[in-house]
């Protein structure tokens, strides 16, 4: 500790520094010995390294990025450092070492020996080179899997601390309203059930490595006007309630999450950064929320330049740590000079800063930032030579083979078939024309926010630094005695069809055609999906519904196969393909997955985490609709889906039978229980997902015709049959009423057990009884499925 500090407080040292003391005296101490400057350096973070310009910078930062004199800045401390792993290629272990050279500088620097909080980008696996590439969220959500989603959650935690790192910027928690949106890929689904357990699984297995989990993005942003980004937000308060909120309510109170991201998005006029109802009303002093509030990328900035709600600097950064924004991320430009200025002139009260600050402090206490026994070095550097830099290179492995069987298991898992007639599995084929833009592109698994397409792009000639085998390579290991003919007919975008009439030719000569379309995933319009890759439509992109036509055509039993980060609308393709496989960008071990579901080595179990639109512009649409929005005679336009939220084939076949229930009615505090037996009828094993929807035909408000209140996946071998019990709370019939309160009213409901949204199997009518009955944040959010073998 410096020795002027102790001069000036002798007791404070031990107070801040001693892990025996409780949290809030620690940091008391050290607020109240901390000059304005020394308080405000907390609540901002530096990129370093971070592009100022240039073709691959986003939109704005041009504008946001300046040089910072570290030297200058770090006397007075640093809140975080932004993206040490995530803005450049680096080997792990060489980054580790900078990481901590960078942290014990700046803890030497400031007068209190505080080093930086440290976050990167890990929404589909640690967003760093050479680290594993999982399946982006949207096939989290097709896999209806919590467990094995918490378990991936908690290797890539465990993967970010063993370099440094202490906050993932994920989940997103966006429930899709509307698939043109270019971030569908980073979503969970279009369901809000779905996206709050799924994310839920996410934050509590990230946490549970030591890594503060960040949910974003609060609140609205996938609700933005036309699914452009950064477009203001359409949604009423009660559409914000029951179908946005729900999921960052769950990962809040069930997932414990440390720390929230705003929206860039306004609502009715207001900037989330600006919301002081949504960001303290509601997150802090309803919901009990006591982590860090950190801005999405320049968030503060743009209450300025974009949002034109703030007349300069000084006054964003107040009116954003009014609202609730405890962190300036990712560099400083109000925070800073501007927000220390306002305060020492009274625009700005020091009780905001100190606000923040404590939370900030708080959270650096908890991850042991100021014990004594702090080392910047991490473990995975014991026993290196640091004087030797390039003896690390290759020490730290960030793909371990454990973390490629979570990667497989979960893109299996995530693997939708939409439609079979037969076709699938192929049984032994001896001529495969295999076609189309996707099907010989290693990157064509990957979404947006994986290291090589957000990062690797900007470095032509930097290796992947991950084993990423094309589609073309894994059918040819998976049929060995298949004679494979490769054309790619079109590209992604580029309405070329030179390459048409080899197509053709293949096909024609095959026995089965497999052609491999969808997405390229890139950023701010480089990429046909991902961060500001917005479509006009759901249109295939550039001409490759033309080659899909033409190989229907060709008289060749037709499998379309999809690497997409959206669903598209596919014509002809919904009737006439023989088959047709969903992926949503399946990370690394992708194309083992759907290789192994063409061939029966696995038998799909996904289901869709949002519909497939049968006409390219039928949106927006979810099956979340109320009656009104669903198809009638008063329009012309039929939003029906091809395939529904839900939806998805097996190999094998299930029977569901023998609904009873304990009783019909129910207070509206009590609960329903109900059993019923699936049984497998086929001839190998499967895993059948039992989807539970509420029906609600009279409420005092429009409900959705249907909504997902839980969901489970059942494994059984060829005619094995289990038992389900299924109880059902009164509290998920609840919604937002009409004076803004969430109520469960007395009624009639309909429980339905559904292979789909759109194929209810089993339907149990209900009776709720009594009084109206309101509810709140604690309120009950789970059926509770119990599965045992059933009797003969």
């Amino acid at each position: 500790m410096n020795a002027d500090v102790a001069a000036e407080n002798p007791s404070a040292p031990s107070l801040w520094n001693d892990p025996t003391t409780p949290v809030d005296p620690r940091v008391d101490a050290l607020i109240a010995a901390m000059t304005l400057e020394e308080k405000t350096a907390q609540l901002f973070g530096v990129w370093v390294g971070a592009a100022a310009d240039g073709g691959e910078v986003a939109p704005h930062q041009h504008d946001m990025e300046e040089a910072v004199d570290l030297d200058a800045l770090l006397p007075t401390g640093l809140g975080q450092l932004t993206r040490p792993f995530g803005t450049v290629p680096v080997d792990p272990a060489l980054g580790a070492l900078s990481l901590a050279r960078t942290q014990a500088r700046i803890a030497a620097s400031n007068r209190f020996g505080i080093p930086a909080l440290a976050h990167d980008e890990c929404l589909a696996g640690f967003a760093a080179w050479g680290a594993t590439a999982y399946p982006v969220p949207l096939s989290w959500g097709a896999a209806f899997d919590p467990d094995l989603v918490r378990r991936m959650a908690a290797a890539i935690g465990r993967d970010m601390r063993a370099v440094g790192v202490h906050q993932g910027l994920a989940p997103v928690l966006d429930v899709v309203r509307d698939a043109r949106w270019g971030r569908v890929e980073e979503t969970i689904g279009e369901d809000p059930y779905l996206v709050g357990t799924i994310g839920t699984a996410y934050v509590q297995g990230l946490e549970s490595a030591g890594i503060v989990a960040t949910l974003k993005h609060f609140a609205g942003y996938s609700a933005s006007r036309a699914g452009r980004n950064l477009a203001p937000a359409s949604m009423g308060p009660r559409e914000r309630a029951d179908v946005l909120l729900p999921p960052f309510e769950m990962a809040i109170r069930e997932g414990g999450a440390r720390s929230v991201m705003n929206a860039y998005t306004d609502t009715d006029g207001v900037p989330s950064a600006a919301d002081e109802s949504l960001l303290t009303g509601l997150l802090r002093d309803t919901w009990g929320f006591e982590g860090t509030v950190v801005a999405d990328y320049f968030a503060v900035a743009f209450l300025k330049t974009l949002h034109g709600v703030a007349a300069d600097w000084a006054d964003a950064a107040g009116t954003a740590l009014h609202a609730g924004i405890d962190v300036e991320l990712p560099n400083v430009k109000t925070y800073g000079a501007p927000l220390t200025e306002a305060v020492a002139d009274g625009r700005v009260p020091e009780e905001l800063v100190d606000r923040a600050l404590r939370r900030v402090l708080t959270q650096k206490v908890a991850l042991g930032l100021l014990d004594p026994d702090w080392d910047p070095v991490p473990a995975a550097l014991d026993g290196t030579d640091p004087d030797d830099p390039e003896t690390l290179r290759g020490r730290v492995d960030l793909d371990s083979p454990d973390n490629r069987a979570l990667a497989r298991t979960l893109a299996e898992e995530a693997v939708v078939l939409l439609g079979n007639d037969g076709t699938l599995p192929l049984d032994r084929p001896r001529r495969i024309a295999l076609i189309g833009p996707n099907a010989d592109e290693p990157t064509a698994v990957l979404g947006c926010y994986s290291f090589p397409q957000h990062i690797g792009v900007r470095h032509p000639g930097t290796p992947l630094g991950i084993g990423l085998p094309s589609l073309r390579e894994t059918l040819t290991a998976e049929f060995p005695d298949a004679d494979i003919t490769y054309v790619r007919g079109t590209g992604v975008d580029d309405g070329d069809l030179s390459g048409l009439d080899e197509a053709v030719l293949a096909a024609r000569e095959a026995d089965v055609t497999l052609v491999a379309l969808g997405d390229r995933a890139g950023l701010f319009g480089r990429g046909t999906s991902g961060e500001g890759c917005d479509a006009e439509t759901l249109d295939l992109p550039g001409a490759q519904q033309h080659l899909l036509d033409a190989l229907l055509d060709a008289g060749t039993p037709v499998v379309t196969v999809l690497l997409a980060g959206r669903p598209y609308a596919l014509g002809r393709a919904v009737t006439e393909s023989a088959a047709i496989v969903q992926s949503f960008f399946p990370g690394e071990e992708g194309t083992h997955a759907i290789a192994g579901v063409l061939s029966g080595r696995v038998n799909p179990s996904g289901r869709l985490p949002v519909g497939v639109p049968r006409a390219p512009g039928s949106q927006p649409g979810t099956y979340l609709g109320a009656p009104l929005a669903h198809a009638s005679d008063a329009s012309s336009v039929d939003p029906t889906p091809a395939f529904p939220f839900g939806h998805g084939l097996s190999y094998t076949r299930f029977d569901w039978s023998d609904l009873t229930a304990e009783a019909h009615e129910a207070p509206t505090d009590g609960e329903f229980t109900l059993a019923f037996t699936v049984r497998n009828t086929g001839d190998r094993g499967g895993t059948e997902v039992v989807q539970l929807y509420l029906h609600d035909p009279v409420a005092s408000v429009v409900q959705p015709v249907r909504r997902l209140v839980g969901y489970t996946r059942v494994t059984l071998d060829a005619g094995e049959a289990r038992r389900l019990t299924v109880t059902v709370p009164a509290d998920l019939a609840s919604f937002t009423g009409r004076d803004g309160r969430r109520v469960v009213e007395p009624g009639v409901l309909e429980l339905r057990l559904s292979a789909s949204s759109a194929d209810p199997r089993l339907t149990l009518r209900v009776t709720l009884t009594g009084v109206t009955r309101h509810v709140d944040h604690t309120r009950r959010l789970h059926a509770t499925f119990v599965q045992k073998p059933a009797t003969a």
